[in-house]
């Protein structure tokens, strides 16, 4: 994908293809870098320690996690083919496979957790490639959900590393540079216009980093100490193929862990286009499949390099709204970034030498917008007092797990661990509330049909058919033919009328409330009807096209339209509510 140099892409508008100068670039993905970076040599360090692993062992899986951190943020914002999301999106090992990375390294050392990384990897693949299947567990209210437990799980852990330590210097200094950065970072956000807004960060970091350095809280003998340039030494581990039990023991685990960090990676993907643009544009499904390809490419390498997982940091949305820049060239500087930093110790130990509070306060900022974007995520999808129901139970019990407010002292030791993290026991919670609402919906009525001349007739009988056994009245009927047709003519490709290509449509009816819910599955063929019909008004008048018409009788017909697009897969859902049905008089 090659990013667009037009002069329509000024260096503050926000969109992936703004042509950011370089200053700005490195400026947004070095804060990145501090918010991600603690993380990632924190989390295999703990594990690989836990597990009783050699240092060496130990110190090429802190290298190879911020390597590959840095080359899948380079995949996830540029894109190759099918793989990488398009956006800004930092990685970093996965919170929810600290338990089972130390089971696997304990049972079998670094081959076993190598196999068993692959093959979480390409669990991730699979699921990329048939996450429309997944579209009513994995709602915007479940990834929403998910979005605001991601600060309830993760600040936990990070205010912990960034306290190693602290006891042996002044409470006041910490308090102080703590409270300085918080300060500067949100006045300089606020009240901040164009550069000063995304430099306000580095602001408070390097300020507050000066305070405490007066305190000395910041670890100075930490970069005098650490080398130039290092390569830690790599022996070559092969991966463990016999499969013993050990290796069956863990694989649901893992498999679990693949399943979670795919429901992080969707939320994150779904986050990060809410906050990439001026204007609020539907949420593109590709984009998605890509972001879990490109996770999973990133663990193939972290399974080959014999180090832990990754999954979704949620840096980068966070940095987006609090710069109001998401170039996706800041993602590739990132990447960059991060895997000079694993060939340069030097410059790696200058950002951990941060003061612990002074990363505290930062991260509670950053924390604080992806709570908001994950309320915005949910909001976009039409809550009503079901889905504010499933939101409230599941972010309650997260946070209820996370603080062991609910005890599971009797569940599996493998499982207790992972119930521990609040995110993944909502995210459950989540799904479990989702899966039930769908089943206690009324009946769904299917008819497909083909992209040819008698398709509309079929439609058309189908309808009829359905409305003398649920009793619509004739003008539900009407309408409801309208709106099909509409659609129908919206999604249809003009080269492909009485060819057959074997292009089918399926078509789903069922009840809901005080209204009737279409959805309407095909292949590939059209833009974003969402968005098209969200521009409408934008256009003019007198250069309408005939797909307008058409798009303007559906905004008329419809209570809502949602459209999501996935490789191969188009899937519309119109709601029409009686209470909006115009008058045929």
């Amino acid at each position: 994908m090659k990013l667009k140099e037009s002069n329509d892409n000024s260096r503050f508008n926000r969109h992936p293809d703004a042509a950011t100068p370089i200053s700005v670039n490195v400026g947004v993905a070095a804060q990145i870098a501090c918010l991600v970076l603690p993380g990632v040599i924190m989390i295999p360090t703990v594990v690989f320690r836990a597990a009783g692993q050699p240092e060496a062992v130990l110190q090429w899986a802190v290298f190879a996690s911020v390597a590959i951190s840095g080359i899948t943020a380079i995949i996830q914002a540029r894109r190759i083919s099918r793989i990488g999301a398009g956006y800004i999106l930092a990685v970093g090992p996965a919170i929810a496979a600290i338990a089972v990375s130390i089971a696997a390294l304990s049972a079998g050392g670094p081959a076993l957790l190598a196999t068993l990384v692959v093959c979480l990897a390409l669990v991730e693949f699979l699921l990329s490639t048939h996450l429309s299947f997944l579209r009513r567990m994995l709602s915007p209210t479940v990834t929403g959900t998910v979005l605001m437990l991601t600060p309830i799980t993760i600040m936990p852990v990070l205010f912990d590393q960034s306290n190693f330590g602290l006891e042996d210097f002044s409470l006041i200094g910490a308090g102080i540079s703590a409270f300085a950065t918080m300060i500067l970072i949100v006045g300089i956000t606020m009240v901040g216009k164009n550069v000063m807004r995304f430099w306000g960060p580095i602001v408070g970091i390097v300020l507050g980093s000066i305070i405490g350095s007066l305190f000395g809280l910041y670890d100075i003998e930490r970069v005098a100490n650490a080398a130039w340039i290092g390569l830690p030494k790599f022996e070559a581990v092969f991966l463990d193929l016999q499969f013993k039990s050990e290796f069956w023991v863990l694989l649901p685990a893992f498999v679990l862990v693949a399943l979670v960090c795919t429901m992080q990676t969707i939320s994150g993907a779904v986050g990060i286009q809410q906050v990439s643009y001026e204007d609020k544009k539907a949420v593109d499904f590709r984009a998605v499949q890509g972001a879990i390809a490109g996770d999973a490419f990133g663990n193939l390498l972290s399974g080959l390099a014999c180090t832990m997982p990754l999954g979704f940091r949620p840096a980068g949305a966070s940095m987006v709204e609090i710069s109001g820049v998401s170039s996706r060239r800041i993602g590739i500087t990132l990447g960059i970034l991060l895997i000079l930093l694993a060939l340069f110790p030097k410059a790696l130990a200058v950002i951990l030498a941060i003061p612990g509070p002074v990363v505290a306060a930062f991260i509670t900022v950053t924390m604080a917008t992806i709570f908001v974007i994950g309320v915005r995520v949910i909001l976009q999808d039409k809550i009503d007092y079901r889905k504010g129901l499933i939101v409230g139970v599941s972010f309650w019990a997260g946070v209820a797990f996370q603080t062991q407010t609910i005890v599971i002292d009797q569940v599996p030791e493998l499982l207790h661990a992972l119930l521990q993290n609040g995110m993944l026991a909502g995210g459950i919670v989540a799904i479990v509330l989702t899966l039930l609402l769908e089943l206690t919906k009324p009946r769904r009525h299917r008819k497909e049909v083909g992209f040819n001349a008698s398709a509309l007739r079929q439609i058309g009988e189908f309808i009829d058919s359905l409305a003398s056994k649920t009793g619509w009245d004739l003008q539900m009927v009407e309408r409801v033919n309208a709106v099909c047709e509409e659609v129908w003519l919206t999604m249809l490709r003009k080269d492909e009328l009485g060819t057959d290509k074997g292009r089918r449509l399926q078509l789903t009816v069922h009840n809901e409330d005080r209204g009737v819910v279409l959805e309407f599955v095909s292949g590939k063929g059209v833009d974003n009807i969402q968005d098209r019909i969200a521009i409408l008004g934008e256009a003019n008048a007198a250069a309408m096209i005939e797909q307008d018409i058409s798009l303007r009788l559906l905004r008329h017909l419809a209570s809502s339209v949602r459209h999501q697009q996935y490789y191969e897969t188009d899937i519309v859902t119109v709601r029409m509510d009686r209470k909006h049905m115009p008058s045929t008089e």
